[in-house]
């Protein structure tokens, strides 16, 4: 279970990575370790993540973090690239994974189905698609929960 602060803390960090055209993948505040740490998840969605996108998004980060004092006292920040996540959210992962299997899950049942796997063909405004056993599959964008990268073979 997240700590009642992470949303907060997301909310704060957002708009920062926005600024380094970075996105907020996640959080996660460890209050086992002493000091408790913060370890804002961030991704570059321009191009790979390196180390300076984090250290840039840690000095901006920890200075909104200390004048919203929203954390208790002594805490470390750690600002950090997740790596390759199996989540599919910016138009640079749908270009980069095309071609690969994909699994769909949508809000609720979309023409009788809440999960749909194939190969990602593309992504627009409204619509992903994908390639199922030779036939082409579009699910309306407003309909999708999330997409992700699918481990099995197809």
């Amino acid at each position: 279970m997240a700590h009642p602060l992470v949303p907060k803390v997301i909310d704060l960090a957002t708009p920062v990575a926005t600024q380094f055209n970075l996105e907020v993948i996640g959080a996660v505040f460890q209050t086992n370790q002493s000091p408790p740490v913060l370890r804002i998840d961030i991704r570059n969605c321009t191009g790979d993540t390196g180390l300076e996108d984090c250290e840039k998004m840690s000095r901006a980060v920890g200075a909104i973090l200390d004048e919203a004092n929203v954390l208790p006292e002594a805490y470390v920040l750690e600002v950090s690239s997740p790596g390759l996540s199996t989540l599919l959210t910016c138009d640079r992962d749908f270009v980069s994974f095309r071609g690969f299997p994909i699994l769909i899950q949508t809000h609720q049942p979309y023409r009788g189905h809440d999960q749909w796997i194939g190969n990602l063909t593309g992504r627009d405004e409204t619509h992903v698609q994908l390639n199922q056993k030779g036939r082409s599959i579009k699910i309306p964008r407003k309909e999708i929960l999330q997409v992700q990268l699918y481990d099995s073979p197809l």
